[in-house]
């Protein structure tokens, strides 16, 4: 009996320790990370696309805003390459294939914004005051800038006839990048008025 209380206690006692190092090392950065979420559009989006980088983010709200920044970039980099494909299949009827060669133009457009702001960003860790508020300022033009253009992207897909497969497809790829983009918007403009 004494054998099987001792090998119990020893179980516990590393159950203990596992489950308390587990909660002080990942605790802190989670409930940041679910916390800042909840004031972005899309919060259950933001904490699940966020989460996988609580040690890079930690409680660094400016981290927090280049990792939500870099998220977007990855979607809207993914999305692209879904339209170069999506625009060389045979078969798609020509103002499908204007559409998406639009839609394409847009999420490029969308993808370059990112990237500056992302680069952008990093000059705001350098400075202060008015210099702080000037570079933030074109962070959070460009990010605006990139969700108009993810959204003006289904333009070209308006009316009955552009309804179907096509249509629905690359709305899923620009719905996903554009709601990723605006958490990073909110995020973006979070860190701005904490700063």
């Amino acid at each position: 009996m004494a054998p099987k209380l001792a090998t119990l206690l020893i179980f516990l006692a590393v159950f203990y320790l596992a489950r308390t190092t587990n909660s002080t090392t990942i605790k802190p950065s989670s409930s940041f990370i679910k916390s800042s979420c909840a004031t972005a559009t899309y919060p259950a989006l933001c904490e699940r696309s966020l989460s996988p980088f609580a040690k890079t983010i930690q409680t660094s709200p400016a981290q927090l805003a280049r990792t939500a920044l870099a998220v977007s970039l990855k979607q809207s980099q993914s999305t692209q390459a879904y339209l170069n494909k999506l625009k060389q299949v045979k078969g798609l009827k020509p103002r499908e294939r204007s559409a998406v060669g639009d839609c394409l133009e847009e999420v490029s457009d969308s993808l370059d914004r990112v990237s500056k702001s992302i680069k952008e960003l990093k000059n705001c860790d350098r400075v202060k005051g008015q210099e702080f508020i000037w570079h933030m300022s074109n962070v959070q033009t460009w990010v605006s800038s990139a969700l108009t253009d993810e959204n003006t992207c289904m333009d070209g897909f308006g009316g009955k006839v552009m309804e179907g497969r096509i249509k629905s497809s690359v709305r899923a790829h620009i719905t996903s990048v554009a709601h990723v983009t605006s958490n990073a918007l909110a995020l973006v403009n979070n860190f701005a008025q904490k700063h």
